[in-house]
């Protein structure tokens, strides 16, 4: 008797033939003209398989297909339509185009979770934004030579930029901006990737776009203090909660629920981080170079994320412990 076999790899990818996809008006560069010959979702598949199995070029991603295994022919399977499977040519260039839709993806699996997996049920319906940095792959480029147009070492990825971080200090490198929900489980609302020199307040407004309407209080620290910030918030019927600039100790009437509110930002975002971190091999340097290659393994982090609390919460499993694991099976 023949035995069925299965993965967790596989799990995942065919769990994008069922989750919601945002409208063709709201994902980028989406536009009329003759249809492409293979769909958005099936080179999502292909960047899932690449987070998962940690490649990161196109060619270890058709090596690795390529392997003799059942499960790789599985996977071939589900990367062919209508009886046809991409180029090399064709995966470079349509998975370039994929970090252009990942935010929009990224926001609408978001709300799609909030609404499977009620995570305001018990509290408030508060979200947490911030930014984590990720150091850039390779050399870093000083000032001195950036300023004279000079680089000094092959391995620098030029792309990259500086920021100051009050517990890394001076970082080489990228932005991750993020929005969680302030919950007993984090989910990713938004998020996007940039040089590390954009200020947090920049991308905030088209993060806080992708939230769900059932998202009440915005969580942020005094980069978030910001006008234009506060005015998207108001338009949209939220409330920014932000540090405040000026001395300490604050003596307002509001301190002491700012206090509340601020603390709880901080154990949901930082938290959230170090554990995304930690499950795919962040903490260090980026294994990418260039904006493009690193917005997708750094959005896709964050996409496969998303599908492996769906997956383990179809299946009655920990939305908290043991994703690593979980990612490290698959």
């Amino acid at each position: 008797m023949m035995v069925l076999q299965t993965s967790l790899l596989v799990a995942l990818i065919d769990l994008i033939e069922v989750i919601p996809s945002p409208s063709k008006g709201e994902r980028p560069g989406a536009r009329g003209g003759r249809p492409a010959v293979y769909s958005e979702r099936l080179f999502l598949k292909a960047l899932v398989i690449m987070v998962v199995r940690n490649v990161s070029t196109v060619s270890g991603l058709i090596a690795m297909l390529e392997q003799p295994t059942w499960e790789m022919q599985a996977l071939r399977g589900r990367l062919t339509e209508a009886g046809q499977f991409p180029s090399r040519r064709t995966w470079e260039r349509r998975l370039a185009l994929v970090p252009d839709s990942l935010p929009g993806r990224i926001g609408c699996l978001g709300r799609h979770l909030v609404e499977r997996l009620d995570p305001w049920e018990a509290g408030g319906h508060a979200i947490a934004i911030d930014s984590t940095v990720m150091h850039a792959r390779g050399g870093v480029w000083h000032k001195k030579h950036r300023d004279a147009g000079v680089v000094p070492h092959t391995s620098i990825d030029t792309e990259a930029g500086w920021t100051k971080s009050g517990w890394h200090g001076w970082v080489y490198g990228w932005k991750l901006h993020l929005v969680t929900t302030v919950a007993a489980v984090w989910i990713p609302l938004a998020a996007e990737l940039t040089p590390a020199n954009t200020a947090d307040n920049e991308p905030a407004p088209r993060l806080l776009d992708e939230l769900p309407l059932g998202a009440r209080f915005v969580l942020g620290d005094t980069h978030y203090n910001d006008p234009a910030v506060r005015d998207h918030c108001t338009r949209t019927g939220r409330f920014l909660v932000a540090t405040r600039r000026g001395a300490y100790p604050h003596t307002d009437d509001g301190v002491e629920v700012r206090r509340v509110f601020h603390k709880l930002r901080s154990l949901a975002i930082e938290n959230f981080n170090g554990q995304f971190k930690g499950i795919f091999d962040a903490h260090g340097s980026v294994p990418t170079r260039g904006l493009v290659r690193t917005q997708r393994f750094a959005l896709g982090a964050v996409f496969v994320y998303q599908l492996t609390l769906l997956y383990r919460f179809e299946h009655h499993q920990d939305l908290r412990v043991g994703l690593k694991a979980f990612l490290k099976a698959a």
